[in-house]
This record gives structure tokens, C-alpha cells and sequence, in this order.
């Protein structure tokens, strides 16, 4: 049997004794009463909501209390009848927002999705695939590619690459807050500099947005290097657990936080990017032909002759031995041309796909990178 473990909402400053973590004979649980059996919706209704507590000043750091906050199940799931309803059988009349993240060894086509993460209002769920296996993540199936479940993650790529290769899920209907933070940022007048993303631990200290230090991150990170299998091992030791819900606890929240500042095409720019995001490294031979439609431009953007130009991906094929000309002595050759181009342009690194560049962004952008990335792979260049 699986225990459901209540954890508070507060991410917690003092961190386990790193070598309980790696070894799965020392994993501790703490016990605690399920509530297995009951509706979803009923047991949200018995708690207080939100469940991170709201600031009331946009600008002031958020304090989180442990003490005066109800504490957040957690569930650990190895058979899909663990899941609520809503979830399993998403449709239009129960439309659902959760966090969402995915662990794993080196999370890709190619690697070992271990852990997904779902961040609902009264409860987290760690879906354990390594016990419950291929069943369990395809009972999820229909949640993750529905329009119906907004998925909010923070940086979608690599996720969805391993959701399409190792189960065949086309990740659908994402709000990436990487994406969102760049949007708001934008908005705000400041631009991003080529490659300057936030990363998650930066955003949860964003007193904007959160406010909250993530101290175990790093110690989690420095465990993966030493052991790159740290998310195989079961059973779940508490420092997995507590690590595997903090990467999704206050993304809801977050969401809430962005979405009150994102303008109209702002927001239909989220939509589509965190399409395209999604499908980037899942590149195939049938151009996503199997995924869903990407957003259109809504009515009211269609005024005046300044509606937004439409976004795309590019997938660009680099012949062999050309990826160095690409990327130039120190990298200076691709960001000469990312500080040229507003496009995203990204590249498969170590985890790959490793003769091929994509690029996301409006039309004439995409094209402009495309043929000066066409140039940097000539031999007479």
C-alpha cells in the first residue's frame, strides 16, 4: 500500500543527510492518512484555498509559515485508480490547472522517465513509473495531450521529448512559466539577452512571483551528479519525495501570479510558443502532423493591421562536420547570430538530436536565422 505523506507548503531550508537520499534501504516515510476513496472535489472543498498564501502586495516578498498553513498530502501513485477522476477523464465542464514536471536518468528520448509530478490544489501526486510502469503513465494520456488539463511546467522541452519517444504522448495545452517570465519581462521593457533564461530556482525567489529560496535544489543536483540513477531507486527516501513535490508545489501559484499580468497577445504568444516548445525536440519524419493544431491568432489581436505574425519551428539538418562552423571558436558564431535574429534557437547538446537546429519565432525571424546559419555552414565562409 502507498502512503499518502502530508508535507507542509513551505519548501523546507534544512535538508536530510544526503546519503539517506541514494540509498534505498534508508528511505524514511512518513505516515499519514489517506484519503483514497474520496472525490477530488470534495476533498478540495475541505481544505483552505489557496494552499501558498497569497501577498498582499505584488512587490512584497511572500512569507511562508509552516506552521500556519494546512499541510499538502502527498501521494505516492503506482496504480491509476490512485488518481482523481477529473484527472484520468478530463472534459470541458471540469477544466483542471496543475503543476506538472517530469524526473528521470538524463530525461530524454533516449533516457528513463522515473517520476511525473501533479500539482493539484489539495494534493500532490508523484506518479511513480518506475513501479506502476507503462501502464500507469498511458492512463495519463489523456490528460496530458487534453485541452481540458493546463499543464503549468517550467521549461517543457525535454519532458515532452521523453512523454512522445518513451510513451508516445504528445504533451498539449502547456503554460511554461520560462516562457511566461520572458513574456512579462518584455512587457515590462527589459529585454532578454540570447540564452539568458530563468531558471526554476531563480523564479521561486522572484518576490514577484513567489519569493521562496529553494536551498535543496542544489544539493539535489550535486546527488544526481554523483549518481545519475538517484531517481530509480525505491523505495522514495523523504529528501526524494520533498524534492520531487517542491519542483511542483508553487507552480500553480505561479501561474496565478503571471497570469495577472500577461496582456492579451502576450498571452496568445504563451500559448503558441509552449506548442511549439513542446513538439521542438520531438522532431519525426511526419513534420507533427500528429499533434494538435497550434493556437490561432484570437479576433480581438485582428485589428488595425497589427496582429502578431505568426510563430513557427524550424527544424534546420547540419551536415556532418558543420556543427562546428555553427557554433564558432567559444560559442561566438551561433550567439553573433542570436543577438541578430529575435528568434529562440536551440540546439540538441549531449542529449541530442546532435545534427540538427531549432528555431522558434515569428516568420521572418525564423527565415533570417535559417539563412545565416546556412552561411556559417558553407566551406567558403
Amino acid at each position: 500500500m502507498n502512503p499518502t505523506i502530508p508535507f507542509s507548503c513551505g519548501v523546507r531550508l534544512l535538508s536530510l543527510n544526503s546519503s539517506r537520499a541514494v540509498d534505498p534501504e534508508k528511505g524514511k516515510r512518513v505516515s499519514g492518512s489517506s484519503f483514497r476513496g474520496r472525490g477530488w472535489s470534495d476533498h478540495m472543498a475541505s481544505l483552505p484555498s489557496p494552499y501558498v498564501p497569497l501577498s498582499p502586495d505584488p512587490g512584497e516578498r511572500p512569507l511562508i509559515h509552516e506552521a500556519q498553513f494546512p499541510w499538502v498530502p502527498i501521494q505516492i501513485v503506482t496504480h491509476a485508480s490512485q488518481l482523481p477522476a477529473e484527472f484520468l477523464e478530463p472534459c470541458a465542464e471540469r477544466p483542471l490547472v496543475i503543476g506538472f514536471d517530469c524526473e528521470g536518468v538524463d530525461l530524454c528520448r533516449n533516457g528513463t522517465l522515473c517520476i511525473m509530478q501533479l500539482a493539484f490544489p489539495d494534493a500532490i501526486y508523484l506518479v511513480d513509473a518506475i513501479e506502476g510502469g507503462k501502464m500507469l503513465i498511458q492512463a495519463c494520456k489523456p490528460a496530458l495531450e487534453s485541452s481540458h488539463v493546463t499543464k503549468v511546467i517550467h521549461d517543457c522541452k525535454r519532458d515532452s521529448e521523453a512523454l512522445y519517444f518513451q510513451f508516445g504522448i504528445k504533451l498539449n495545452n502547456v503554460v511554461d512559466t520560462q516562457i511566461a517570465y520572458a513574456l512579462i519581462e518584455e512587457q515590462e521593457g527589459r529585454k532578454r539577452l540570447p540564452d539568458d533564461y530563468i531558471s526554476f530556482v531563480g523564479l521561486l525567489a522572484d518576490p514577484r512571483y513567489c519569493g521562496v529560496p529553494y536551498l535543496e535544489k542544489e544539493e539535489v543536483r550535486f546527488l544526481l551528479r554523483q549518481d545519475p540513477n538517484f531517481w530509480t531507486y525505491r523505495p522514495l527516501s523523504e529528501q526524494m519525495v520533498r524534492a520531487a513535490a517542491d519542483d511542483v508545489r508553487f507552480l500553480p501559484y505561479i501561474y496565478n501570479r503571471m497570469m495577472g499580468k500577461l496582456n492579451q497577445q502576450s498571452l496568445w504568444y504563451l500559448a503558441v510558443r509552449g506548442a511549439l516548445y513542446c513538439r521542438c525536440f520531438c522532431i519525426t519524419n511526419n513534420d507533427f502532423s500528429d499533434w494538435p493544431p497550434l493556437p490561432t491568432i484570437p479576433d480581438d489581436l485582428l485589428v488595425d493591421g497589427s496582429a502578431p505574425e505568426e510563430e513557427i519551428l524550424s527544424v534546420l539538418d547540419v551536415p556532418p562536420g558543420k556543427m562546428g562552423r555553427v557554433i564558432g571558436k567559444r560559442g561566438a558564431s551561433i550567439l553573433s547570430i542570436k543577438e541578430s535574429c529575435d528568434a529562440e534557437i536551440l540546439m540538441g547538446g549531449d542529449k541530442g538530436p546532435p545534427d540538427k537546429v531549432f528555431i522558434i519565432g515569428p516568420v521572418k525571424q525564423v527565415r533570417k536565422a535559417e539563412a545565416m546559419l546556412r552561411g556559417r555552414m558553407l566551406d567558403m565562409y
